[in-house]
């Protein structure tokens, strides 16, 4: 939604041809707030606390700080701009055109993260933007084919994490966490078959509550999945974390070559949203994803629509 959407609402002609801003001041209202700095003031927070969680997690080596993404599912670009003026750059999205009308509004530099459904006959649109930074729910070696054809040479190979399901509910999606076979035969196939993607974690929802039960299994299917990962020149992991343990693990003399490459290449976990993400940073995650905490509540499409034509 562009800048100056609820403004052009707001300027509605009503009788004698004369503007009436009567009828939209429930809409001027509800959206008041998107001008001001109250997201970037609730990202700050959500920092310092993902900060201390940091600092107490349960991880035994050093690590860099988890990434934040800021979901802005059905916000406004001015809501996004506000935390982008606030130094935030990674952003998660849920619906592929939503995506792309935001990319185009926004800076070149934002990191968009697509953490929806990827639906095949979206495919080539969600490839086609150039910043898009990762897919976030790969499940399906069609999905990671289809990626990999429409993403364009001249943009950076498409970061993917594969999507695992956690908690056995079947509505939250994703690879079954011990469907082991399944799980090394995408990510082996994004490793050797599809050089315009980078394989880079993998990601969960978890169930309400869930927590660090979830969280635990998602470790462990990343740790089985590191083992059986190809050895050959297929290229994987994540690009800063191999530049940190391979400053670590030099003239380490008793780290073999098998060893070296497997801590550099470790995979990130994206796990973690508004009600447990500092549970998730105790228990390790790379990345949380956090929308109500920073945006507060959403409406629904239908609902916005809704008050847009009252």
């Amino acid at each position: 939604m562009a800048p100056g959407f609820f403004l052009k609402a707001c300027l509605t002609r009503g009788p004698g041809n004369i503007f009436d801003a009567s009828n939209a001041l429930d809409l001027c209202t509800i959206n008041l707030r998107c001008c001001s700095p109250i997201p970037a003031t609730a990202l700050a927070d959500v920092r310092a606390r993902i900060a201390t969680a940091s600092s107490s997690s349960s991880s035994s080596s050093p690590r860099r700080p988890p990434t934040l993404v800021a979901v802005s599912k059905y916000k406004s670009t001015l809501d996004i701009s506000a935390c982008y003026e606030a130094g935030q750059r990674d952003f998660g999205e849920n619906y592929a055109q939503e995506l792309v009308e935001k990319a185009s509004a926004l800076p070149r530099d934002t990191r968009w993260h697509f953490i929806g459904t990827v639906q095949s006959n979206k495919a080539k649109m969600l490839a086609g933007i150039e910043n898009l930074y990762t897919v976030q729910t790969l499940t399906s070696i069609k999905i990671a084919d289809s990626l990999n054809k429409h993403r364009a040479v001249e943009h950076a190979p498409l970061r993917v994490l594969v999507q695992i399901n956690t908690s056995g509910e079947e509505a939250k999606g994703g690879i079954a966490a011990d469907a082991e076979e399944e799980i090394a035969k995408i990510a082996t196939h994004v490793i050797r078959d599809c050089p315009r993607l980078r394989l880079v974690g993998l990601m969960t929802i978890g169930a309400a509550g869930g927590g660090k039960n979830d969280f635990g299994v998602l470790r462990e299917a990343r740790d089985r999945l590191v083992r059986v990962l190809p050895d050959d020149d297929g290229v994987w992991g994540d690009d800063e974390e191999n530049k940190d343990e391979s400053e670590n693990v030099k003239g380490s003399a008793d780290v073999g070559d098998l060893g070296r490459e497997r801590r550099r290449r470790m995979l990130l976990l994206s796990m973690g949203m508004s009600a447990d993400y500092e549970l998730a940073v105790k228990a390790g995650a790379d990345i949380v994803r956090v929308g109500t905490s920073i945006f507060g509540a959403r409406q629904s499409k239908k609902d916005e629509l809704s008050v847009q034509h009252t």
